[in-house]
């Protein structure tokens, strides 16, 4: 290994603690939470009662997915993984937003709740007030690094 590849292997390990330290290591753990949450229910409600509401199993699996995604890539860590948990953490904030205002002007179309009715008020609010969080901890931790 030469000495530049050590330096940028070295840069990449400062910046995977730096994403798992401190409150990064509360957003691994609640993503985590949200994923076994959100996969476990939807994959029992599309399996037990898919017909009775198709749309709001559907939309809560891929929120499960999205979770899942975001939490290896908080975990992974490294430049990469930081533009790729600030992507999705951006697209579930506006899947949040965009689910919850649905549910809220159109309740019909939701005949059973999705983790993100409501703006995530079943699960205490945390879909909405998660991407908010991880969304500032990226860029904070991202703080004092070059480019």
């Amino acid at each position: 290994m030469t000495s530049g590849e050590a330096e940028v292997t070295a840069v990449e390990e400062r910046q995977r603690q730096r994403l798992t330290s401190g409150p990064g290591t509360l957003l691994v753990w609640l993503y985590g939470v949200m994923v076994v949450g959100a996969v476990s229910r939807s994959a029992y409600q599309i399996a037990t009662e898919f017909d009775r509401a198709p749309l709001a199993y559907s939309l809560s699996a891929v929120a499960g997915v999205v979770y899942g995604f975001i939490t290896y890539t908080l975990f992974r860590g490294g430049e990469t993984a930081r533009r790729a948990a600030r992507l999705c953490c951006a697209a579930e904030l506006v899947g949040v937003l965009v689910v919850g205002t649905w549910t809220l002007v159109e309740p019909s179309a939701f005949p059973d709740a999705t983790v993100w009715s409501d703006f995530g008020m079943g699960y205490l609010f945390i879909p909405v007030l998660l991407p908010v969080s991880a969304l500032f901890w990226l860029r904070k931790s991202r703080s004092g690094q070059p480019g």
